[in-house]
């Protein structure tokens, strides 16, 4: 089958296409539980696939290896006990191996494709959506008419987040570095958008400020975040895309009883199937609401992965990249 493989650290540029065998019915994580096997049509590519390929993600697998850790496609085959069949339309969150024509994916994190969507939009459904409801929820206790503000608000986990949000009743605030972004960030539901070049954090004070910040995005925004927030409000730490990991000094969390909260979905869930089915069933009341529609970016064949990985890299990519596998 066709895949793309990292075989080098030295950044999105050492991608190659290659000729693999198909996987057999176990997951490379997982090898001594059954797993999904998928006829792969989407791949979605996201800010981890930019880490691993220069060795700077926390999870490190032999090389070569064919990253990818969500996609869409059709069921081959599932293990016994499996509520999927061979023929169903799937997501799945398959963790590695996503960037090939089939995938060995956990059936726990495997889930049927509502007919709403399509399967580019299955590509960037699980970690983009069941990471901004457990931010969101599990971790920033988000309540129906609070107020949430989104950095990287054009992204694929910031437009989910914005969607979420919109369907559990929040008001939202997104903030945003050019115009395209802030059209994306528009469609997915802000409220308000503000300019991460300009006076975000004056704006956004004057706007009432939030009750929930979720910041994918680190760097030196942390400390204007916090000054954005309501008495007892919550940050939200997704991720750091800018770079750079912030420090705050704890003392700015006592005046207005703030608290700082990490969101780490991936690891968290992987031995909590009964969780990930639970945010699922969330995900898809709000599919059947209207509310989650992901937003796809840039479309491009398997053999561009690395231009993939470059448009997230320079922080380019709006909505969610997508590689088309057949």
């Amino acid at each position: 089958m066709r895949a793309v493989q990292i075989s080098e650290l030295t950044g999105p540029g050492a991608l190659r296409l290659v000729d693999v065998p198909e996987p057999d019915a176990t997951h490379p994580l997982s090898p001594d539980v059954g797993a999904v096997l998928i006829d792969v049509e989407a791949a979605g590519v996201s800010f981890p696939e930019v880490l691993q390929s220069r060795g700077e993600y926390q999870l490190k697998p032999e090389l070569p290896f064919i990253p990818g850790a969500e996609v869409a496609g059709t069921v081959r085959s599932a293990p016994e006990g499996s509520t999927l069949e061979p023929g169903d339309r799937v997501a799945t969150m398959c963790m590695l191996g996503g960037f090939a024509e089939t995938v060995a994916a956990p059936d726990f994190l495997t889930f049927r494709l509502a007919d709403a969507l399509d399967v580019a939009q299955g590509a960037g459904l699980i970690l983009n959506y069941h990471t901004a409801y457990f931010s969101l929820v599990t971790r920033g206790r988000l309540q129906p008419g609070e107020t949430v503000l989104v950095h990287g608000a054009a992204g694929g986990v910031g437009t989910a987040t914005l969607q979420v949000a919109k369907g559990l009743g929040a008001r939202t605030f997104a903030v945003v570095s050019g115009d395209e972004k802030e059209q994306v960030a528009q469609q997915a539901g802000a409220d308000e958008v503000f300019r991460s070049d300009g006076s975000w954090k004056d704006d956004v004070r004057a706007a009432g400020r939030a009750d929930v910040v979720i910041d994918p995005v680190g760097g030196d925004r942390m400390v204007d975040s916090l000054r954005c927030l309501k008495e007892e409000g919550r940050l939200v730490v997704v991720g750091f895309t800018a770079g750079s990991i912030p420090e705050v000094k704890v003392n700015r969390l006592l005046l207005n009883n703030l608290s700082v909260v990490g969101a780490g979905w991936g690891a968290y869930v992987l031995s909590k199937p009964a969780l990930n089915a639970a945010i699922q069933d969330e995900i898809d009341r709000l599919i059947d609401s209207g509310h989650v529609r992901p937003i796809v970016g840039a479309r491009l064949p398997l053999e561009r992965a690395a231009d993939a990985l470059e448009l997230i890299d320079g922080r380019r990519a709006v909505g969610k990249v997508v590689l088309d596998v057949r």
